[in-house]
């Protein structure tokens, strides 16, 4: 018999599953996976396996990014397509590899149904509320008795809709409507909850794609503290000067990292252009950045500028500790978190809606101003500033954006649902493992 009311009777035992019979069975659904990146496809899973978890995470065979014009210049070798029918284990969870076909312009899991079928799992988790695969996990969920939860991470700054004010009658809103609201509300009836990334992901949530606002529950991305963290040890204060060293940086330098794509809507030569400006003026900046993308050849222009191709999210940790202050001059990001949790103090546009990791360790500028920007870029020019900044941020980012807490905090919903007796072996909220910077 079950030990949880409603869920799947006959555990499997098999090369899919491993040797945890009794372990709660969690099956994550994400549209893409790429191994070298710290999202939240690749991390909560493996946080999850540490609290004893059964995790798999379900997979197509595309490229991140796969629907952004360019994305193989600039991910070409770092992010590459799965090949369909992998099974493997990585970092104690088991990633599935599907095929995919398109429909209506829209990507679907093949076979997904089978899979599903196949582990039995007691909770499904998606990241998105819209879309074929969640809404076929939605439709499985009657005959196959897990329970869902969704996800949503659109931002507002990738939405327009979300910006504009239109009648209900636009084209654009009905076609929003078809498309969007009628499937998320069909999802919805058979989820739990939906965690919206951000206050904007959950405004496009309930307003957007059906989601009943009682239903959207706003829990930040998170941050991998095993890789990032503040430089606090003497071992690490070598790396940081060794690096520095090697990127031709002197210890005067005030160093403004940026990473991620080099893309237009993150305004890179804003960061550029004032670093440059600040040079001319006699001011140690200079800037860092770690990526790729179209505007990789505008950056090669700025002798002021050192750019470091990608590169696995497990090496970023040194790099943000070898700089000084994290910029982000256009659209926000998730490296904000793990920059954060490095000790840097963060600037972002003011038009940024995700102010997450800079309340209370960071400053914003007003957008496009290059004036602004170093005007802030000053005031974080003394290295008590920056400490003061950087402190706060890295105890918040530990506390309080760290995977691990963040996944305690959804094992806790899925016990709340599932019931408490299987999960008696997770020890949900105890130290599973070190908490100390650097730890593996």
């Amino acid at each position: 018999m079950s030990a949880f009311p409603g869920a799947p009777s006959d555990l499997l035992v098999g090369p899919e599953h491993g040797e945890r019979s009794n372990a709660v069975r969690v099956a994550l659904l994400s549209d893409v996976f790429a191994k070298n990146m710290g999202y939240l496809e690749n991390i909560l899973p493996k946080y999850f396996a540490r609290h004893g978890v059964d995790v798999h995470v379900i997979t197509m065979d595309l490229p991140p990014y796969y629907w952004v014009d360019g994305h193989q210049q600039t991910y070409a070798g770092f992010a590459d397509r799965l090949q369909a029918g992998t099974v493997e284990v990585l970092d104690g969870y088991t990633l599935h590899v599907l095929s995919h076909t398109q429909i209506a312009g829209y990507m679907r899991m093949v076979g997904l149904r089978e899979k599903l079928r196949s582990l039995r799992p007691h909770v499904v988790q998606t990241t998105t509320v819209i879309g074929w695969n969640a809404l076929e996990a939605a439709l499985c969920q009657p005959f196959l008795g897990y329970k869902l939860f969704t996800g949503s991470h659109t931002t507002a700054s990738v939405f327009p809709l979300a910006t504009r004010q239109l009648p209900w009658w636009n084209k654009s809103r009905v076609q929003c409507s078809l498309t969007r609201t009628f499937p998320g509300r069909l999802v919805s009836c058979f989820s739990e909850k939906c965690y919206a990334v951000t206050e904007d992901c959950a405004q496009i949530a309930s307003t957007f794609f059906g989601v009943p606002p009682q239903k959207v529950e706003l829990m930040y991305l998170g941050v991998d503290t095993e890789y990032n963290y503040s430089v606090v040890s003497e071992a690490a204060a070598k790396e940081r000067l060794s690096l520095r060293h090697a990127l031709g940086f002197n210890e005067e330098d005030i160093v403004c990292i940026y990473t991620g794509k080099f893309t237009e809507e993150k305004k890179l030569f804003l960061l550029a252009e004032s670093v440059k400006e600040l040079r001319a003026r006699g001011e140690p900046f200079r800037a860092l950045f770690v990526g790729n993308g179209p505007e990789g050849r505008m950056l090669q222009k700025y002798s002021s500028s050192t750019i470091v191709g990608f590169m696995p999210f497990s090496k970023l940790g040194r790099y943000y500790r070898a700089a000084d202050i994290g910029v982000w001059p256009g659209n926000e990001s998730t490296s904000m978190l793990d920059a954060a949790a490095c000790g840097l103090p963060i600037v972002v546009s003011d038009k940024v809606v995700y102010r997450a990791p800079v309340n209370g360790n960071g400053i914003t500028f007003k957008s496009d101003s290059i004036e602004d920007l170093i005007g802030v870029l000053m005031k974080l020019r003394e290295p008590q500033i920056r400490q003061r900044f950087g402190s706060s941020g890295a105890i918040r980012m530990a506390r309080d954006f760290s995977w691990q807490v963040l996944a305690m905090r959804r094992l806790r919903d899925y016990e709340s649902v599932l019931g408490s007796n299987g999960f008696s072996n997770l020890k949900i909220g105890e130290d599973r493992f070190s908490h100390e910077p650097g730890s593996r």
